[in-house]
């Protein structure tokens, strides 16, 4: 068990006791939960963070991702039926009936849909899809902007993978399911990122111009070589009832490119985009403008930003984080919602985070941005006094230490 955990989560020999006893714990609630000591197997799949690219997917741009050490953790075996059985610990059990794998509006927003649309995904594909019990437990932190759903999908996907597909679907096959399941069965729209980091692993440069068949580069670059730490910092925000303003970004970017009769901003040429700007602003407004030129320079930052780690150049890298940040703050407006524009959690984040660096490191918006999380990458020297100087403004355990994980949505081991 130690050498898998060791391989899968990056960390030495020495430092495994931790994934260990998770691990441990999850077989102990599976036999609890189901009453069954048959053979098992554990299944592991990671949160994931936006290094580069933010909000460039859903119009089919480049983006720079990685997989994280925080995870859901699974215990599952086959249980001949029909019916998948779901205990997530803390949460009530979920019970999804394979006979019926049509969307059901009741189960919108809710981890069942989730399940029944990976199923269906992967039933469609020409597998036969039965029933299976698991046990999950999860420290992807909910809300974190480190995409605990598209963990989610990625597990269910890897078990019914390795219970039912015999290994057949890849890695990026799940992230697509996975996608598939939370916009048409979860009922939120989203590109095919937070899927793909979290299903294929490691440092990942995506590039989605083709969106059936994206191109996935895994970058070799050893994150402590930088000593610099990976911060990422819950802003404390509300997320409720934000919906429309993360709709709202893929909508109005879509609006600009059906001005040229595209349907995404990565097939409108920005030369042309430039010279109809009189024109787009006043058919579209000001902000939708805007947010077509984030896209465009984000677009290139991504790549410049996988070069640079490539070459091992991290204070390139650096620089190109920090103009990403303020590219999202002012031209993309993911920072605070226009509803409640006295309630600025992000931004204040941002602000504090750069008063402590003073020009070191870098900050930028993570994820979907308005009420989530800012990513910080801050010199070791610093650390202890960033993350105290952060939770005493923001609140206890609101700035999380992570790493980079190597490995993607895996089968951990098998009993």
């Amino acid at each position: 068990m130690d050498a898998a955990i060791s391989s899968v989560y990056g960390c030495s020999t020495e430092a495994v006791d931790p994934y260990r006893g998770r691990l441990l714990h999850v077989i102990d609630g599976y036999r609890t939960a189901f009453g069954r000591t048959d053979e098992i197997e554990l299944f592991s799949a990671p949160g994931r963070t936006e290094l580069g690219g933010n909000h460039t997917d859903h119009q089919h741009g480049n983006v720079l991702a990685a997989s994280v050490n925080l995870d859901i953790v699974s215990c599952a075996a086959p249980n001949d039926s029909m019916v998948i059985r779901i205990q997530s610990e803390g949460y009530p059990a979920d019970e999804v009936d394979l006979t019926d794998l049509t969307p059901h509006p009741e189960e919108t927003n809710r981890t069942a849909a989730l399940i029944r649309g990976v199923a269906a995904a992967a039933h469609k594909r020409g597998f036969e899809i039965k029933g299976f019990d698991a046990y999950m437990t999860s420290n992807v932190l909910s809300g974190s902007g480190l995409s605990s759903s598209a963990a989610y999908e990625t597990i269910i996907g890897v078990m019914i993978n390795r219970f039912f597909c015999g290994g057949e679907l890849t890695a990026i096959d799940i992230a697509k399911i996975g996608q598939y399941a939370e916009n048409i069965y979860f009922g939120k729209p989203c590109g095919l990122m937070d899927q793909m980091a979290s299903s294929v692993g490691g440092i990942v440069a995506i590039d989605f111009q083709n969106e059936a068949e994206p191109k996935v580069q895994r970058i070799s670059y050893d994150m402590h070589a930088s000593e610099h730490s990976l911060c990422i910092i819950d802003t404390g925000g509300d997320h409720a009832e934000l919906t429309s303003d993360y709709a709202a970004i893929p909508r109005e970017m879509g609006e600009v490119a059906a001005a040229f009769g595209k349907t995404v901003l990565r097939d409108v040429p920005e030369a042309d985009f430039v010279r109809s700007i009189p024109s787009l602003r006043r058919q579209l407004g000001d902000r939708a403008v805007l947010r077509a030129m984030h896209f465009f320079a984000e677009n290139r930052r991504a790549v410049a930003e996988k070069e640079a780690l490539e070459m091992g150049n991290f204070e390139r890298f650096r620089q190109l984080v920090r103009r990403s940040g303020r590219s999202s703050a002012m031209y993309l407006q993911n920072v605070y919602t226009g509803v409640n524009p006295e309630h600025q959690d992000m931004s204040i984040a941002l602000a504090l985070a750069e008063t402590i660096l003073e020009g070191r490191g870098a900050v930028r918006v993570h994820g979907g941005g308005f009420a989530g999380t800012i990513q910080a990458f801050v010199p070791n020297d610093m650390v202890p006094y960033f993350k105290a100087t952060i939770e005493a403004a923001l609140g206890k355990d609101m700035c999380h230490i992570l790493t980079i994980r190597p490995a993607g949505g895996v089968v951990l081991m098998t009993e």
